[in-house]
């Protein structure tokens, strides 16, 4: 069913438009062999990603900063695999890891498509907690920058999704209405509650399948959008 009156749509980046996971791997691949390390990339990713999803909550809920989180992610998943890896090599990584996170620019299935058909609807704007430099890259080198009417970074508020000054920042800097915005992105917690807790609208990217407030508007495919806007 289609939502009347909308004219503006804000979309998280990673896990929604940007695929995340796959660029990430990519990018852990390539900085392994500039730094000549031998380690399974399959192994490394089984613990990477589940210990990266349990630092950034904490990063968003200010428990950690970002020097913490960038380098707890790396020594952890080392730990688990029994590997020793010296501090030195660890901060090596870190920093090799943000400066050619960008470099890989994989979006999931149909973004180009369903960006293409939004933009002539609506305003199109971006929400996201990631690190301001590499998000800015991301959407530079993925060449979808063009669709947005504006970036906010939780790093320019100072507080991070699901905080209510992030979507708050947002809208003012949208000179939009809440009432006439919806939020979509692939976070429960910090997408879709924290969207909800300011009173958008809102559509769960839920591409994991994950099990949610079946009263939420879901999708699994980036296409499905077309049923909603």
């Amino acid at each position: 069913m289609k939502i009347n009156g909308l004219t503006d749509v804000f979309f998280d980046l990673d896990h929604t438009l940007w695929d995340f996971d796959k660029n990430s791997a990519l990018t852990f691949e390539k900085i392994f062999k500039m730094n000549s390390l031998n380690i399974h990339l399959e192994s490394f990713l089984q613990y990477y990603e589940p210990i990266n999803l349990k630092y950034w909550k904490l990063f968003r809920e200010e428990q950690i900063d970002k020097a913490s989180l960038r380098y707890r992610r790396l020594a952890d998943t080392f730990d688990k695999l029994g590997i020793s890896v010296n501090d030195n090599i660890i901060d090596k990584l870190s920093e090799d890891y943000i400066d050619h996170l960008s470099s890989f620019n994989h979006l999931f299935d149909d973004t180009i498509h369903i960006l293409d058909y939004l933009k002539p609807k609506y305003k199109l704007h971006i929400i996201t907690n990631g690190f301001k430099e590499v998000q800015e890259g991301k959407l530079q080198n993925s060449k979808i920058s063009h669709y947005f009417n504006t970036v906010t970074n939780s790093e320019i508020v100072g507080v991070k999704k699901p905080n209510p000054k992030v979507f708050n920042f947002a809208l003012n800097l949208a000179q939009a209405d809440v009432e006439t915005s919806i939020m979509i992105g692939d976070n429960y917690e910090a997408d879709i509650l924290g969207a909800l807790n300011v009173g958008f609208d809102v559509i769960h990217f839920n591409y994991h399948d994950e099990e949610v407030d079946k009263n939420i508007k879901q999708i699994t495919n980036l296409l499905d959008l077309k049923t909603y806007l």
